[in-house]
Parts: C-alpha cells; sequence; structure tokens
C-alpha cells in the first residue's frame, strides 16, 4: 500500500478511535487492534501529528498513582473524518470502475 495512503488511513483511524470519548494509548491500540495493528511508536507519532495539526488536544490526569496522557478530538480532527468520509466514496467509485472489467470477465 502507498505510505501515504496508509499514513492517511491510520490518521483517520486513531481520530475515529477518540471521536467519541477521550482516550490514552493503549485503550486506543486496544480498540483499533480487529481493524489495523498498530505499534506503540507508530501510534505515538501519529498523536503527536494530529496535536500539532490542531485535531486533537492531550491533557494529563492521574490513573493508579500514575500520570497519563489523555486526547480528546477537536472540531479540526472532526472535520477530518467528514472529509475521509467524502473522499472515500470517490475512491470507492475509483475502486468499482478498476475492478468493473475484471468482474465482467469472471462472468464470462
Amino acid at each position: 500500500m502507498d505510505i501515504q495512503l496508509k499514513r492517511g488511513l491510520l490518521d483517520v483511524c486513531v481520530l475515529a478511535a477518540i471521536k467519541d470519548e477521550d482516550s490514552y494509548g493503549y485503550k486506543i491500540i486496544k480498540d483499533l487492534k480487529p481493524y489495523v495493528e498498530l505499534s506503540e511508536s507508530t501510534l505515538y507519532t501519529i498523536l503527536k501529528r494530529l496535536e500539532a495539526a490542531e485535531m486533537l488536544t492531550v491533557r494529563s490526569a492521574e490513573h493508579g498513582g500514575r500520570l497519563r496522557k489523555y486526547y480528546h478530538i477537536t472540531e479540526a480532527g472532526l472535520h477530518r473524518i467528514e472529509e475521509f468520509c467524502e473522499e472515500w466514496r470517490e475512491v470507492m467509485s475509483i475502486y468499482n470502475f478498476v475492478t468493473k472489467e475484471k468482474a465482467q470477465n469472471e462472468n464470462e
């Protein structure tokens, strides 16, 4: 898969994981596991990039005697998810066009 495409997909996956409630690194990885394998180092790189792009904010809170970083999606992050959904319709249209010939050949 194209690295830029994958990067964009992973960014949106992380945003979607925190869309409904604030979350922290380990839980984000756990929530995404059924859909995509994501290492801690990759996740934290994505989280820093999304924070720099103002698509999420970070707050620290004590949990079990340790500080834990919680991530919260911003309006810009929600907007990015909406943009992704619109873009994905176009990607699916292109996919359907590309695979149309293959499907026709299989039906013959």
